[in-house]
Formats: C-alpha cells, sequence, structure tokens
C-alpha cells in the first residue's frame, strides 16, 4: 500500500470509502502544505517530516489518531461531538457527522504544537 486511494481501495462499502475520501480531500484544501504518508498500513498527514493526524478503518467506525497530547487538550470536545476515545485515538462511528471545526482545531494544535519538532513522533 503506498497511496491513499490504495488505502481507500481496501474499504468495500462504497459510502463509507466515500465518506473517508471526504475527510481526506477536506485536508487536503484546508492544510494544503501538509503531506500524505503511508506508514503502518495507515494514511496520515505530516508536516515538515513530523506526524500531525493518522486514520484507521474498523467496522463500525473509522478513528482519527492525532498523538495523546491532542487528545486530552480536545477531550471535551471529542465526547462534546459524541465520538469515544482511547489514550490513542477517537472513533467517528459511521452513520456519525464528521464534526470538521473540531478536525480543524486538533489538526492546527498539533501543527502549532509541533512546528519546531524535528522527529516524527513528540518526545
Amino acid at each position: 500500500m503506498e497511496t491513499f486511494d490504495d488505502f481507500l481501495a481496501t474499504i468495500d462499502d462504497p459510502e463509507r470509502r466515500a465518506k473517508l475520501d471526504d475527510v481526506f480531500d477536506w485536508i487536503r484544501q484546508t492544510f494544503p502544505h501538509l503531506e500524505e504518508r503511508i506508514a503502518w498500513n495507515q494514511p496520515m498527514f505530516t508536516d515538515h517530516g513530523t506526524f500531525i493526524i493518522a486514520f484507521s478503518v474498523a467496522k463500525a467506525h473509522f478513528a482519527v489518531a492525532p498523538e495523546a497530547i491532542a487528545l486530552e487538550q480536545f477531550a471535551n470536545r471529542i465526547k462534546e461531538s459524541g465520538y469515544t476515545q482511547t489514550k490513542q485515538l477517537f472513533r467517528i462511528k459511521w452513520n456519525q457527522a464528521v464534526d470538521y471545526g473540531l478536525l480543524n482545531d486538533i489538526i492546527t494544535f498539533n501543527i502549532q504544537d509541533k512546528a519546531d519538532h524535528t522527529s516524527f513522533w513528540r518526545t
């Protein structure tokens, strides 16, 4: 798997595939400087070589993984949006609306917080 299209092709349900593709397109349009990368079989966006956000899929949801510090920072908003979370990700059920304002703020937070980082992950 080398591209986001390769990843999307693994999603059998066309509505689910389109929903996640819409999320990716929104990120591309909103943050055009972010780079796309497939690592650990997951699509992710990076900024100057640092991790910003990644996605994965499951039967009942897709997962958004922005690193633990961002999840802590936005825990209340994630809950208010009706999403469940773990220490490393939050889940958006396939039948739930995507809170693009929340995604925008999480991605912006990571970009700003990691502006001076030179490593892929926070240390």
